[in-house]
């Protein structure tokens, strides 16, 4: 998609802390940080929502939390816990139109999340 930010990020066209690259997975710090620790992992191909996930995509998104896994673990979250989320939908939050897991972690997690 010629007009996302996640696209453009994942192909390198517009700068982002980047923390772990695989072939189909790109996580980076978010710019509007919720937490100490606080990453978006994405896909490098372009999926606007989770509604919009295919059958086919069910190990495109276990990769995202295969990254997670990993970039909990080097940024020493892993132990004292770790939240994901991935919002679907102006209702829940989405604001960017490209399939996102959040990992956010380094405090205590309150719930419900809100």
């Amino acid at each position: 998609m010629t007009d996302c930010i996640f696209c453009k990020i994942a192909a390198g066209e517009i700068p982002a802390t980047k923390v772990l690259e695989t072939d189909d997975v790109v996580v980076f710090r978010d710019l509007n940080p919720q937490a100490p620790t606080h990453l978006l992992a994405i896909p490098r191909r372009h999926i606007a929502t989770i509604n919009d996930l295919q059958d086919d995509d069910a190990g495109l998104v276990g990769k995202l939390y295969l990254a997670a896994r990993q970039v909990a673990a080097d940024e020493g979250i892993a132990d004292s816990g770790y939240r994901t989320v991935m919002n679907c939908r102006e209702g829940a939050g989405q604001t960017v139109f490209h399939i996102h897991l959040h990992i956010l972690g380094g405090r205590p997690m309150a719930w419900p999340p809100g």
